[in-house]
């Protein structure tokens, strides 16, 4: 009998990346646009990477099973 294959959900794999301690990271939003009234300090921490918060880990495991 064979076993069954998940399938990773392409929205959340192109969203989140895993480091090589094995935590999830994703992007900050508010990026994209209206950037004229956003401070450069706010805009430069922006672009960084932030860790995804513990109460979300279970629900991202689930939706990225091979990640």
């Amino acid at each position: 009998m064979a076993v069954k294959k998940y399938k990773t959900k392409r929205a959340a794999a192109k969203r989140f990346k895993k480091t090589g301690s094995g935590k999830l990271m994703r992007m900050h939003a508010n990026k994209s646009h209206i950037l004229t009234k956003k401070t450069r300090k706010r805009k430069r921490h922006l672009v960084k990477g932030v860790e995804v918060d513990a109460t979300n880990v279970a629900t991202m495991k689930k939706v990225l099973p091979y990640l």
